[in-house]
């Protein structure tokens, strides 16, 4: 009998960290493994932003400390596509560091935890005895795909990729700002809308900046999605030359992500847990990694029952929120709307911060107040 595994996680992201973490946390002499297809560090194309949400989920996670040396960005400025500004405060300040320091460390902590960590590229799943068979000879009693945007893993249990229209593409690259530069901005484009530019400082004279559209939008332009991309940017951002640029996928969630198989779990990207009105994923990406690593040592019999529940609980309002949001945002006059309330009061705009990068949801009053500034705003031609 092959040896047996009680957790193998494919995928060393955020969200394949966050479950192996989290297993041998809950279960010290438990046996987890941690497969990636790279060895860290390796760069991964990202915005690289953690929001105070992802902070508490590295809390959980027992490494409350594992970003404290990067200097956190206090405010927020944001530009809509009718040219609506808001520049804020955030109530909880974000961090942006990069995902070739950030997933090394998880990687590190794991492995410091007792989790196996080893490079292997997964190419064959099957199922025997009710065990999961990884490549004919890794054994597990449960398996957390998270193993991104192209999961590998999703495609073997027979799940379906994000339809295009639930798809963004972006380009990511690095740009030299001012060293004392501590606002996280985001200029929005009209055209081909919804897209954005953004630019995130890490603190260190540098800033990661990029732009993003979806994917059907993108092929609409008849142009080379490098050309479109990189020129929008540039367009955006002129102030900002940006370099080692390389473009990502971000399958957006559709409300209600399909989170596994029999005794697979998806995680992170592969669950399709990209928020679809910002493109955040590293919060979902920690918290569905935690909730599935929870699953395989409390709920061994039927851990993707457990963790069905347990990630509909954490999320299930917020990310029917996000989908009814991002339907009313195909109208960029939403998103002027909301920018311009956001601009008069202060808890609109937390709002949006909290529904953008955390677990937010929107309350009636807040909602009708944005609507009734789209009406007047439609009704005045604006």
């Amino acid at each position: 009998m092959d040896e047996v595994w009680d957790l193998v996680v494919v995928g060393g992201g955020p969200a394949g960290a966050a479950a192996a973490l989290r297993a041998a946390q809950l279960r010290p002499q438990g046996r987890v493994l941690l497969l990636d297809k790279a060895d860290f560090p390796r760069d991964k194309a990202c915005g690289d932003g953690i929001a105070a949400h992802g902070r508490e989920e590295l809390a959980l996670l027992g490494l409350p400390d594992l970003i404290s040396d990067y200097r956190p960005t206090p405010r927020l400025s944001v530009v809509s596509p009718g040219g609506a500004r808001v520049s804020a405060r955030v109530a909880r300040p974000n961090h942006v560091v990069p995902r070739k320091v950030f997933d090394a460390r998880l990687v590190e902590a794991a492995r410091d935890r007792g989790v196996e960590v080893r490079r292997h590229r997964v190419r064959a799943l099957t199922v025997r005895d009710g065990l999961v068979v990884l490549d004919g000879g890794i054994v597990a009693r449960a398996v957390v795909g998270a193993d991104g945007a192209n999961s590998v893993v999703r495609r073997l249990v027979g799940l379906a990729p994000a339809p295009d229209r639930h798809t963004a593409i972006a380009v990511r690259g690095y740009a030299d700002v001012p060293a004392d530069d501590d606002v996280q901005y985001i200029a929005m484009q009209k055209d081909g809308w919804p897209a954005y530019a953004w630019s995130f400082p890490v603190g260190d004279g540098t800033a990661n900046v990029g732009f993003g559209m979806l994917l059907p939008r993108l092929r609409a332009t008849g142009l080379p999605g490098r050309e479109v991309l990189h020129g929008r940017l540039a367009e955006l951002l002129p102030h900002l030359p940006a370099r080692d640029l390389r473009a990502h996928h971000l399958p957006l969630s559709p409300g209600r992500p399909v989170p596994g198989a029999g005794r697979v779990m998806l995680a992170g990207d592969a669950a399709a847990l990209i928020n679809p009105l910002t493109g955040e994923g590293i919060y979902y990406a920690l918290l569905s990694g935690r909730l599935a690593g929870e699953a395989a040592v409390e709920a061994p019999a039927d851990p993707l029952r457990a963790y069905r529940s347990r990630l509909r609980g954490a999320l299930g309002r917020h990310l029917r929120t996000t989908d009814v949001l991002a339907r009313a945002a195909q109208s960029p006059g939403f998103i002027d709307a909301a920018v311009a309330t956001a601009a008069r009061r202060q808890e609109v705009f937390d709002l949006i911060v909290d529904v953008g990068l955390g677990a937010g949801t929107v309350p009636l009053p807040l909602a009708l107040a944005v609507a009734r500034r789209w009406l007047a705003n439609g009704l005045r031609g604006g």
